[in-house]
């Protein structure tokens, strides 16, 4: 699954026309419900495996004003990457992957690039998307995002977008100082192993949480094709403070 590639709008309420304009204006994928992500004060958004920059347009919708770093470690896709947004302010982009630990790693180049992986791909998710199983392996920068960060001048508070198929926790162990200055991480999250050894969603839950995240719900899943079961979700994790709440209560 592919965190950016959400579907396409259910219907919705009345919408103002200007709305409407808006929404015609920017992205057919532009959802008018998740204005609550435009409200939380986020100043800089660092988008992990940001791919082709899908999630980066339209997050930059939502938040237009926020500093905007994107990492990618493969070519072309990063290449379309700036294409698309390199002329843009407040934009950057990385062409790193990011772990825990850093130095040059081999990757599993798939055919469909988003399901591109540091981990070997399990048998389910080759049963499940066969158009997915052909691969190439490349050696590749990996970074760690305390590092990275490091050499940014950011402004807090943050929002942590990861799409890493499988790699969530090595992330975030290579970053944890900068997880603490998130407010809001959006992070795609396995129901059933997908790629071998990586995390499914008890264990990123219980990772955030002990770093002071509540979970939030989702905003798309990723069902079989198969049987119909829950494989993903792209997951809302906000940080919990003390005496309010550290961004908008979802409603529907």
């Amino acid at each position: 699954m592919d965190l950016v590639r959400w579907r396409p709008p259910k219907p919705q309420p009345v919408i103002p026309p200007e709305e409407l304009e808006m929404i015609a204006a920017f992205s057919p994928q532009y959802k008018p419900e998740d204005y609550w992500l435009a409200n939380c004060g986020i100043k800089t958004v660092l988008d992990v495996g940001a791919h082709m920059g899908e999630f980066a347009q339209r997050i930059r919708v939502i938040l237009p004003h926020a500093e905007l770093i994107c990492f990618e470690p493969l070519q072309e896709p990063y290449s379309k990457l700036t294409q698309r947004l390199g002329g843009q302010p407040n934009f950057r982009a990385i062409r790193c992957a990011l772990g825990e630990k850093t130095g040059q790693h081999e990757i599993h180049h798939n055919e469909w690039a988003p399901s591109s992986s540091l981990l070997p791909m399990a048998e389910l998710h080759k049963q499940s998307f066969p158009f997915a199983v052909k691969e190439k392996t490349e050696m590749i920068e990996v970074r760690r995002l305390s590092d990275v960060v490091r050499e940014l001048n950011l402004r807090d508070p943050l929002l942590l977008k990861l799409d890493v198929q499988g790699f969530e926790d090595k992330v975030i162990a290579g970053g944890e100082d900068v997880v603490a200055r998130a407010k809001i991480i959006i992070i795609e999250v396995s129901f059933q192993p997908l790629y071998e050894g990586g995390p499914l969603f008890d264990d990123v839950y219980r990772l955030l949480k002990e770093h002071g995240f509540t979970y939030n719900g989702n905003f798309e899943q990723l069902f079989s094709p198969k049987d119909g079961r829950v494989l993903q979700a792209d997951a809302i994790f906000c940080r919990q403070l003390r005496h309010r709440f550290s961004c908008p209560k979802l409603t529907k």
